[in-house]
């Protein structure tokens, strides 16, 4: 495989990982519902990269099959799982802001597998789809995406650094604690906007 498509199917393996999760009790509770939903998608995003590292050669059309499948095993269930929840009051803000994000990216994630599904594996149809408005929609998406759930993690870690139980005496302090949830704001890409920028920078050995 050459670089270019290298650093274009990492693209793709990295953005599979990338998402977050979400009872109305309490929020330990809705944490581990976070971690759960989080732990999941993750596990099946491992299972995804396992087998796009089998690619070749990677061409429009394995970007439009990993998008429609990343979008049907992963993408849509998350959905599905964080709308049947309901945040406690400490994130109930976030988390509305969290998933009606995700469930906007949903149709624009759609609509750039199935712009990848009408190029050719050629360099002007690569270049032409780095450069569509569906491709564009979808950096800033994932821009606007990582700013929310970066703003998310933080106030969740901000919560759990006051402690839960911090009027409550007779509980060990070790207690305080528990709510510690990672949202996979890590698996959002460092610039966005190079996202499937075509061509990708070349690597070194």
């Amino acid at each position: 495989m050459t670089s270019k498509r290298i650093a274009l199917l990492a693209v793709w393996i990295g953005l599979l990982l990338s998402g977050c999760g979400g009872d109305d009790t309490s929020l330990t509770e809705y944490v581990e519902h976070v971690n759960v939903i989080a732990g999941r998608a993750s596990e099946q995003g491992s299972a995804l990269i396992a087998e796009g590292a089998q690619v070749t050669d990677f061409t429009p059309q394995h970007l439009q099959a990993g998008l429609e499948r990343g979008l049907r095993e992963i993408r849509v269930p998350l959905q599905t799982a964080a709308d049947a929840l309901e945040p406690p009051a400490q994130v109930a803000d976030l988390h509305d802001l969290m998933w009606s994000w995700h469930a906007r990216f949903i149709p624009i994630e759609e609509a750039l597998a199935a712009r990848a599904g009408a190029a050719t594996d050629t360099a002007a149809d690569w270049e032409a789809l780095s450069d569509s408005p569906e491709m564009a929609a979808y950096r800033d998406a994932i821009a606007e995406g990582k700013r929310v759930c970066t703003d998310f993690q933080a106030q969740l870690d901000a919560t759990a650094a006051r402690g839960v139980f911090a009027d409550v005496p007779w509980v060990p302090a070790e207690l305080s604690e528990v709510v510690e949830a990672v949202l996979g704001c890590e698996w959002f890409p460092e610039n966005p906007q190079d996202v499937y920028r075509y061509p990708p920078p070349t690597t070194t050995p």
